[in-house]
């Protein structure tokens, strides 16, 4: 499911590949949706074929990466007061830029066959116009179904007006009956959790249970369960499907959100898909393989039990996570080198457990040097782990921006944020683009070295030299402080030819055997990806 989502949006040839296209410190300054367009050809060549683009709503302030959410129906289109006073240039524009570049760089995407995902920050909004008293009750932090006062008046930034939208596209205003919480008491002066009173009002019931109810995460939590709430947000995400030529969102803090709301909310753009297509005289698609409007949850929890539930519990509508567990074992096979076991990588994962429902990462912008969530993967470790994501058959990979171009600096951390790109993270995309195709054979057979073969598209068993299709691969990784070796099968129809490293960190050549075996290599703390030597898809290394 996962892996098919680009399917009813671009039909490409070769394998797909989502990349995150932006990092913690991404550029500012309204430049970044100009870069995207500007390199969506260079993207396209080495395989990607779907980005993950930041929040491009309207944040707090014009120089946020957006998660602290003020306006949804703001996308770098309106100038809000404090922007023109903050010296905004241009004042309508977010961190990223302005409308109108969103769509030239959409436009670019598209034209080089690129699907967009949309990041969507519902869980809550900041940066309100106004304050408003009302009766609040103060919560445990450790534990928000404990009750630490009784209700009493307290002043919080609840009221949305949006000046500078005036009405425009929705005119919906937000008020503190709009939310579950806040965590700030301007009367008081006092930082905490402060449950909302009001009838009906309580933290929503299906979330996570951390910290008794993980319903609040920060700022005036949204309540989903109000009609007029749930009304406003479905319709904006019936807009950007209408508006933009987008094939789905990425949902940020879902173990924050009532399951039950984004259930519907991907029910209701993929009814909206469906009726776009009809409406454009397109033919509906064929959703056996995969639904339209992809959709992707943040579910940040190393816990496969939790995940596992929360995509049990769904409902009827097929979704997918992040593979966080899979993540934080790459984070202990890096620390750990070569006293891991490379055999128990995908031990209590979801690309183990629900390969169809899983998009597999290495970093993102939360894990990055730097963050709040900082559990980055050792340097050595992650060409093997962008390996074990990119060349095998399970899972919907993302590739990480700051892992292809690296991380930048804020320039007021004292370059805390800056990180090297991987080398030639580049190759191993156009790898998976052109061999990682047909049938896995593993030899997981020893704790520092394993490899597997991906038997491509070609009769391996023909010895008919056949020049359509993908050829055959062999990756072999090693986390060991030896040479890494092991025999494999890559088919009869290869027997007497030589295999090489495409990535060309091995040098030599290994010939094929009679039986159709060859030998492959790695470095020690390394990885190494075999195919013929007379591929016709080696010229685009």
């Amino acid at each position: 499911m996962a892996s098919s989502a680009n399917k009813h949006s671009d039909k490409h040839e070769h394998n797909y590949t989502m990349m995150q296209a932006f990092e913690w410190y991404t550029q500012g300054e309204g430049k970044h949706w100009q870069w995207l367009g500007d390199n969506a050809k260079r993207f396209a060549d080495m395989g990607i074929t779907a980005v993950w683009i930041p929040p491009p709503t309207k944040a707090s302030s014009g120089s946020s990466t957006g998660y602290d959410i003020y306006d949804t129906w703001d996308l770098g289109e309106f100038a809000h007061p404090r922007d023109k006073d903050a010296g905004l240039q241009p004042p309508h524009r977010t961190k990223y830029g302005t409308r109108e570049q969103l769509e030239a760089a959409m436009k670019e995407l598209r034209k080089n066959g690129i699907s967009i995902y949309v990041d969507a920050v519902l869980n809550h909004r900041m940066g309100a116009d106004e304050l408003q008293t009302f009766k609040a009750r103060m919560v445990d932090q450790n534990d928000r179904t404990k009750l630490c006062s009784d209700a009493y008046d307290i002043e919080g930034w609840t009221k949305f007006t949006f000046p500078g939208r005036d009405g425009k596209y929705s005119d919906f205003k937000w008020g503190f009956e709009h939310f579950t919480g806040v965590d700030w008491d301007q009367k008081a002066e006092t930082k905490a959790i402060f449950r909302i009173e009001g009838d009906g009002k309580h933290w929503a019931t299906d979330v996570d249970k951390e910290n008794g109810n993980y319903d609040f995460l920060m700022g005036a939590d949204v309540d989903h369960a109000h009609p007029d709430v749930a009304k406003d947000i479905l319709n904006w995400g019936a807009w950007m499907m209408r508006n933009f030529p987008i094939a789905g969102f990425r949902f940020d803090a879902v173990k924050h959100m009532s399951r039950d709301f984004v259930h519907d909310f991907v029910k209701h753009i993929r009814e909206e898909a469906r009726r776009l297509r009809k409406e454009r005289g397109l033919e509906a698609a064929d959703e056996s393989e995969g639904p339209i409007a992809f959709s992707v949850g943040e579910f940040w929890k190393d816990d496969l039990d939790s995940c596992l539930k929360y995509l049990g519990n769904f409902g009827d509508e097929q979704f997918s996570l992040f593979d966080t567990p899979l993540h934080y074992n790459m984070k202990e096979a890096g620390d750990a080198a070569e006293n891991y076991d490379l055999r128990k990588i995908f031990d209590s994962t979801i690309v183990q457990k629900r390969p169809i429902d899983a998009v597999t990462l290495v970093e993102n912008h939360d894990t990055q040097k730097g963050q709040a969530l900082e559990s980055t993967v050792s340097a050595q470790f992650k060409p093997l782990a962008y390996a074990l994501i990119l060349m095998r058959v399970s899972g919907y990979p993302c590739v990480f921006l700051g892992d292809l171009d690296g991380c930048n600096t804020t320039g007021i951390d004292n370059g805390e944020g800056k990180a090297e790109p991987m080398a030639d993270l580049d190759k191993f995309l156009k790898a998976r683009k052109y061999y990682a195709y047909g049938e896995q054979r593993d030899v997981w057979d020893h704790p520092n070295c394993v490899a597997w073969v991906r038997t491509g598209t070609k009769n391996p068993d023909s010895s008919v030299d056949d020049d359509a299709g993908y050829d055959a691969s062999a990756t072999i990784i090693c986390n060991g402080t030896e040479q890494g070796s092991k025999w494999v099968e890559v088919g009869k129809r290869y027997v007497g030819k030589n295999f090489v490293d495409v990535i060309g960190w091995f040098q030599g050549q290994q010939k094929v055997n009679d039986d159709g075996w060859v030998e492959v290599h790695c470095h020690p703390r390394s990885v190494s990806v075999w195919v013929p030597e007379d591929s016709k898809h080696r010229q685009f290394f």
